[in-house]
């Protein structure tokens, strides 16, 4: 019996579709992170509800600044387990990274609502203010944060820089000389803002 030849159609597609796997396989792992990321989707993948997992592997492509795929797996980290709050913060900041405001300011917000007196999660919310140059907020955010933690330098030195972007310098001068025992380097860089540079 002569059996007949293959389809050409069908060799020629068997071939392009094994090198674009091979091709897909190995631009995966030359993505930065790639082999972390793929051990990562794995589990993922073997432990569908495990919010954990999930939070792992968006900080893995957060890490590697692949953001959309951290969103991604953030918000199924909340769809595994809603009350898991940390995805909320990560959202957040992913958010900022990116330079959405307004969605980072969302989530900032929520993850306030389950602590409303937490200094950092305050001071989150001043800093998405305050690249938004809504000064006022943000000097609201840092002042409920300071009220929480005396000696955050960092909610101090924002705080005088939104004083001086809505003309309150005598209390951002307050505050310039309250760092200068704190923090030098703060300190230095607020009189440079201080004198308009």
């Amino acid at each position: 019996m002569i059996e007949k030849a293959p389809h050409p159609e069908k060799g020629i597609f068997r071939i392009p579709a094994l090198l674009l796997f091979i091709l897909s396989v190995l631009l995966t792992s030359c993505k930065p992170g790639g082999d972390e990321i793929n051990k990562l989707q794995q589990n993922v993948w073997k432990n569908p509800k495990d919010a954990r997992s999930y939070m792992l592997l968006g900080d893995a492509f957060a890490r590697h600044e692949r953001y959309g795929e951290a969103t991604e797996a953030y918000k199924n980290a909340l769809t595994a387990d809603p009350a898991y709050s940390k995805a909320l913060h990560a959202l957040g900041a992913v958010s900022f990274n990116m330079r959405n405001y307004p969605q980072a300011l969302a989530y900032f917000n929520r993850y306030l609502e389950l602590s409303p007196k937490d200094s950092l999660r305050l001071y989150d919310i001043g800093n998405t203010h305050m690249q938004m140059q809504q000064y006022d907020k943000a000097a609201n955010a840092y002042s409920a944060s300071i009220e929480n933690s005396r000696e955050f330098v960092d909610a101090h030195y924002n705080l005088a820089v939104c004083y001086i972007h809505t003309g309150k310098k005598k209390e951002a001068m307050a505050i310039y000389e309250w760092l200068l025992d704190k923090n030098n380097y703060l300190a230095r860089s607020l009189q440079n803002h201080l004198n308009g540079n």
